[in-house]
């Protein structure tokens, strides 16, 4: 990719470098379609930086103008930054997260037996806290999480994607078998670290596909290990309920940031090179998918770390998890800033 000039003064930040470059650099700029950005932008409009709140008033007005407006009040007032890390390095990685749509029961019964909690008595208190296998296996974890059971679930698979993915939409059935929508949303972790169960499979070469279709093979022609498998992963996610319906419905759950996070548009970044509501241009070009559009900030993840890594927020249900779990691709980033506006 053809790099333009660098037309001023870098900015440091702690991880990264942001070179101010013209609107041309971005590729694809003239033909996003920034309506559906402008989704996003709304929703982050209502936690806004502090160095960003006062655009919010010009955002809201051209929620309703055309792409050519919009544009136009882009490149009027905002400064496109090519982001560097501070070796140099302008490409980074691009992967995708999801928010799974499960069955769940609010009472145990022999087909749902997998729980999901609540934070546990004396959270904080103790970091970190047990790992996966102690809390499935040891006393005193399972005590301080009884009666903190949200809801229970029939796969142990499903549930490892409902922890790795931090939120997920379940149908449950009710006490008194009423069905309703909720969502369960991230409330907090053990403070173990992440490991990847792909990564285990691999490296004892009981795999090659590391995709979760791959994974999933594995796991019907071996159940007898799926348990072990579980207990490589040591850290553990603990949920809180929230609604879902209305607009609700419509977005993600909140990020890092606060706001709900909106399909298409929303990325979670290392906020040491990017904070949270900036608006970001995004290249990223892999064997499944070409992205070119205008994203913004509004979470962040364990596994987000770098001046050029973005973890891309795909939707809900199977289509969108099949896809984002085969999105490992290059990744090129502009931050968005207005003009006269001190970067933070």
């Amino acid at each position: 990719m053809q790099e333009g000039p660098v037309i001023g003064p870098a900015v440091v930040r702690a991880k990264s470098r942001w070179l101010p470059v013209a609107w041309s650099e971005l590729p694809g700029f003239q033909d996003d379609q920034l309506h559906e950005a402008w989704n996003a932008w709304l929703r982050s409009c209502e936690r806004p930086p502090a160095a960003l709140a006062s655009l919010c008033g010009d955002v809201r007005r051209l929620s309703i103008g055309n792409a050519a407006e919009q544009r136009q009040w882009l490149q009027t007032h905002w400064q496109p930054y090519r982001v560097q890390a501070l070796d140099g390095s302008v490409e980074g990685m691009l992967t995708s997260y999801y928010e799974p749509e499960l069955h769940g029961s609010r009472l145990r019964t022999p087909e749902y037996n997998i729980p999901l909690y609540g934070t546990p008595a004396g959270f904080g208190v103790r970091k970190p806290w047990y790992t996966r296998q102690q809390i499935d296996t040891l006393p005193e974890a399972q005590a301080a999480l009884a009666g903190r059971e949200i809801a229970w679930l029939n796969d142990p698979i499903e549930a490892l994607v409902l922890h790795i993915q931090g939120s997920g939409r379940v149908r449950m059935i009710e006490a008194d078998g009423r069905v309703r929508n909720i969502r369960l949303a991230y409330a907090g972790t053990n403070d173990q670290p992440y490991k990847s169960v792909g990564r285990w499979l691999l490296d004892r070469k009981l795999i090659t596909d590391a995709s979760w279709p791959g994974i999933s093979n594995w796991i019907a022609a071996n159940p007898e290990r799926v348990q072990e498998m579980l207990w490589s992963n040591p850290r553990y996610v603990f949920f809180k309920e929230e609604a879902l319906e209305g607009l609700d419905a419509q977005f993600g759950p909140k990020g890092a940031q606060g706001v709900p996070l909106t399909p298409g548009r929303s990325i979670a970044v290392d906020r040491a090179s990017i904070p949270y509501g900036t608006p970001v241009w995004m290249y990223s070009k892999g064997i499944e998918v070409e992205y070119k559009r205008l994203v913004l900030a509004q979470d962040t993840g364990s596994a987000i770390v770098g001046a050029v890594r973005a973890d891309y927020f795909m939707g809900w249900g199977k289509e969108a998890g099949d896809l984002a779990g085969r999105i490992k691709q290059p990744l090129r980033l502009w931050t968005l800033w207005p003009k006269g506006v001190p970067i933070p």
